[in-house]
């Protein structure tokens, strides 16, 4: 298939069982019936995960422990979507 814009060969990226089309020269990303639905779905859950993870848990005193402790540098998750928008740029 043909990108409707610039009339470039079609590439197809599988994403966690989402198939992209998009445009390798214009960059153009083009979705089926549903994926976008999916698509959706899956950072809303990638969002809950995130939250639910960054929430508060025990107590003070565990929180007390942890104010003295070094941070430790963890590399951020990208969600479905910055994954997705990434593709083709590197």
């Amino acid at each position: 298939m043909n990108c409707p814009v610039d009339d470039t060969v079609l590439a197809i990226s599988d994403r966690q069982g989402i198939e992209i089309d998009y445009c390798p020269q214009c960059r153009g990303v083009w979705l089926d019936r549903g994926e976008l639905d999916k698509l959706i779905e899956r950072e809303s859950r990638w969002v809950e995960d995130q939250v639910r993870e960054a929430a508060p848990r025990g107590s003070a005193k565990r929180e007390k422990h942890e104010k003295h402790e070094e941070p430790k540098k963890k590399k951020k998750p990208m969600s479905f979507l910055q994954d997705l928008m990434e593709m083709g740029q590197g």
